[in-house]
């Protein structure tokens, strides 16, 4: 598992006003919370996080927060944007213990789609039904994202959540509630009413 370090430093003023004075000085504030210690309010750069959080780790991948060189395990749970402007407005980081599971939301890549009999054929379309899954696991077990191979996808055919390849130590708790909660992942089907999109391509 990659190794993710984010550099933030401790925040002393709270509020509304000093979080703005914050931001227009560039940084951006945010909390870390959870485990056996109490809430930390911090504060991060908000040029380096900005690129930081344009990649798919930043949002699925156990990231180390270092205070001047103290370096917790986080995962983030919550991001706030302004609504027109280029700019994070605050975040909220969990901390997370090497020896408990947790549960987070991992991306899933789509491979080989043009390779498949529903890829080659015309006027199917190759419909994602799911771009990420929550999964449950230590840690260390964290996969950055789970990969579908539909090299073998064939017309009409439905990839469901169960037959999606886990890495070790991972599990999908929706399984565990029943055949209800095993959902498509992906669909390969004739396009209807619609123009025909050419041999390999996905419909998005």
């Amino acid at each position: 598992m990659a190794t993710h370090v984010i550099n933030v430093e401790r925040r002393e003023d709270e509020g509304k006003g000093a979080s703005r004075r914050l931001r227009r000085s560039g940084k951006v504030p945010a909390i870390v919370y959870g485990g056996d210690l109490k809430p930390v309010n911090i504060q991060l750069d908000h040029e380096p996080l900005w690129l930081a959080q344009q990649n798919e780790w930043f949002y699925s991948s156990i990231l180390d927060l270092s205070l001047n060189g103290d370096v917790q395990k986080v995962l983030l749970r919550d991001m706030q944007r302004h609504p027109y402007k280029q700019q994070i407005l605050h975040l909220d980081f969990q901390r997370v213990s090497e020896n408990e599971v947790l549960r987070a939301a991992v991306p899933l890549h789509f491979v080989n789609a043009e390779k498949s009999p529903a890829g080659k054929t015309g006027g199917v379309v190759i419909m994602h039904e799911l771009t990420e899954v929550t999964v449950s696991c230590l840690p260390k077990d964290l996969p950055e994202a789970i990969e579908v191979d539909l090299t073998d996808l064939a017309v009409g055919a439905v990839v469901h959540l169960s037959a999606l390849k886990l890495p070790a130590g991972v599990e999908i708790p929706e399984l565990k509630l029943g055949a209800d909660h095993d959902v498509a992942v992906v669909v390969a089907k004739h396009a209807r009413g619609e123009e025909e999109p050419a041999a390999g391509e996905e419909k998005k």
